[in-house]
């Protein structure tokens, strides 16, 4: 007879593996199921294409000068007596400015005057001549031969007259020559001549600025000349102090350039100049230059692809970007400006570059015009 008794089942362990194995199966099954998440969009800011670039700002380095500056000479020769300004002293209109030793030129005005004197002497006698002659002449007491040379005589007399007024006014101006005045106000810049000195006639010997006018002179290269707008509005500054500026209008071009620089100098007229701007201060001019045909854009938007520039352009449909290569035609640590790739009304990427790739979904935090 068998005997049959309740016991538990056992359940062999590679039964219990593979049950294991089937359940974790079905869990990998179930997660491969579910789509991946879709990718985030990236924020950037962008702007919107317009065309019309600004003109490139050049600077050059000038300094200031009168507008009419005058070296004042002597016009005859002599030893300078007296010189009563200096470098620096303002003048007035009309003031000595220096003088010469007057003794040769004050002799010769009392010569002149001596013959002058003498000279009118011998033109009354010949007046009387003449008119007792003439006197005679018509009673018939005198003959018609000795009449014409009274005659003759008055007017010889009289052109010695006329010679020795103009010998006078000669020697007076030749005295005259001996003192330099100031015509106008201005202010002394440079001297030629000490007291004591002898100078030649037209020898520089006060340099005299006049008041009236400033200049911000400037060597500009031969490019600038040739390709710069015409009758442009410069901006100048002084250098060490760039809040003191002031406006002003090219007055004067040289024609010619200079034989060891090759530069033009160029004069600009200061409008209003500050007091602060004093002769011979330094000072910095900027000018705009012609607007060139191209787009500007912020110059973090231009990246480098494959070694040629390149921008993102947005869809405005699916914000989306795409790269594409452009030309620049010059760009600085501010802005690029694009000569050829883009169009009036494009979306360019400006900030967040680095971080997108071709079809990248975007978000615009700014969409500036």
């Amino acid at each position: 007879m068998f005997v049959v008794t309740n016991q538990p089942k056992v359940v062999p362990m590679f039964v219990r593996r593979i049950t294991l194995i089937t359940l974790f199966a079905a869990t990998l099954a179930g997660c491969g199921e579910h789509e991946e998440p879709a990718p985030l969009e990236r924020p950037v800011r962008a702007v919107t294409v317009e065309r019309g670039a600004e003109g490139e700002t050049v600077s050059l380095t000038g300094q200031i000068r009168a507008t009419d500056q005058v070296s004042l000479a002597f016009r005859v020769d002599g030893r300078i007596v007296e010189r009563p300004v200096n470098v620096g002293d303002i003048v007035a209109a009309g003031q000595v400015i220096a003088k010469l030793d007057p003794l040769n030129q004050e002799n010769s005005l009392r010569s002149a005057q001596a013959n002058l004197s003498s000279a009118e002497a011998q033109l009354t006698q010949a007046r009387l001549a003449f008119g007792r002659q003439e006197k005679l002449l018509k009673d018939g007491w005198t003959t018609r031969a000795k009449f014409d040379d009274v005659d003759q005589a008055l007017t010889s007399a009289k052109a010695q007259v006329d010679s020795a007024q103009a010998q006078l006014r000669i020697a007076q101006d030749q005295l005259s020559y001996t003192v330099i005045s100031a015509d106008t106000p201005g202010t002394v810049t440079a001297v030629g001549a000490e007291p004591g000195e002898v100078v030649r006639a037209g020898q520089m010997v006060v340099e005299i600025a006049y008041q009236d006018g400033r200049d911000a002179v400037f060597d500009v290269p031969e490019q600038l000349i040739r390709t710069g707008p015409r009758d442009p509005l410069v901006r100048v500054a002084l250098t060490n102090d760039p809040t003191v500026r002031v406006m002003g209008r090219v007055r004067e071009v040289a024609p010619q350039a200079d034989a060891a620089t090759r530069t033009f100098q160029v004069k600009v007229g200061l409008i209003d100049p500050p007091e602060a701007m004093r002769l011979g201060a330094t000072v910095t001019g900027s000018v705009a230059l012609n607007a060139p045909e191209g787009i500007e854009l912020p110059a973090s938007a231009l990246m480098q692809v494959e070694g040629r520039p390149a921008v993102w352009i947005v869809d405005s449909q699916n914000l989306t970007v795409s790269l594409r290569n452009v030309e620049v035609l010059r760009f600085d640590s501010a802005t690029v400006v694009v000569s050829n790739g883009l169009d009036a009304g494009e979306r360019v990427v400006t900030a967040g570059v680095q971080v997108l790739r071709p079809g990248q979904k975007v978000r615009l935090l700014g969409d500036a015009k």
